[in-house]
């Protein structure tokens, strides 16, 4: 528990086996559920979630039999966080590329009310930037003027971070069968957060890479996310500012607006 919340951690794992029982085991000890999600790793990933699972009774293995992506293990997390008693859910890749040490900067915002999703940035400084392959950092740029266009959040970079924290209160509000599945997990995710006009911060935190190899295909994951997030500005625009159109949105992000009623 932190600070009288009870904290959740989603981890996410495709054939990481060599880094996530680290990871695992750095979680602070605040942190009261470990979610591990194994995305249908070919290599020895869940033998080890579940070997970790027998010595810790924090960790919740969720095994994926068919391996869905990013975004489907996120999702595949969070649901089956949302069954238990947790006020924040974490999510962090299980690649050991997220400081687990700085889990309480990500909490903080969210404890004390001043926002209602928080996710890292690397692009904060050069200092953070500094392992960062430079062909990355420039997708990530171009990515970032895309979401902040897509999702109306001028404010936030590097929208690819999988380094997040979000309320209960605030998930519950979001379909998550609704948002993309893949990669542009993160993206999709800020989109709808807009729709349901959620405050949305940014954690500055250098970039880890430890020469490990990113797993998305940059010139080919830019155009396929141009589209979806080309797709997602006219839908934000379409369910939150089209008043016509209050009933779709409310079946779409499950959001119920007000009604207001004049008095007689």
């Amino acid at each position: 528990m932190y600070l009288h919340k009870t904290i959740g951690a989603v981890v996410r794992a495709y054939n990481e086996e060599k880094h996530i029982l680290s990871v695992i085991e750095s979680m602070p000890e605040y942190v009261d559920k470990i979610y591990v999600v194994n995305d249908a790793s070919s290599d020895s990933t869940l033998e080890i979630i579940m070997g970790a699972a027998k010595r810790n009774s924090k960790i919740v293995p969720v095994a994926r039999k068919i391996r869905g992506g990013a975004g489907s293990a996120a999702v595949s997390g969070l649901k089956r966080a949302l069954q238990d008693d947790v006020d924040i859910f974490v999510m962090l890749d299980g690649d050991g590329q997220m400081d687990t040490s700085l889990i309480n900067h990500f909490l903080d915002p969210l404890v004390f009310g001043k926002a209602d999703y928080v996710k890292g940035s690397r692009l904060s400084s050069r200092e953070h930037m500094r392992e960062m392959p430079a062909f990355r950092a420039f997708g990530n740029c171009l990515l970032t003027f895309l979401t902040r266009a897509a999702s109306g959040y001028w404010h936030i970079s590097d929208p690819q971070n999988g380094y997040t924290a979000i309320s209960r209160e605030t998930l519950s509000k979001i379909k998550l069968d609704k948002v993309e599945k893949g990669f542009a997990f993160e993206n999709d995710m800020l989109v709808k957060l807009n729709a349901i006009n959620a405050r949305v911060m940014d954690i500055p935190h250098p970039a880890v890479y430890r020469g490990q190899q990113s797993k998305i295909h940059y010139p080919g994951f830019i155009l396929s996310l141009s589209w979806v997030l080309l797709k997602d500005y006219f839908w934000r625009i379409r369910v939150k500012y089209l008043r016509g159109n209050i009933r779709k949105f409310e079946k779409e992000t499950g959001v119920v607006e007000p009604r207001v009623r004049h008095m007689e």
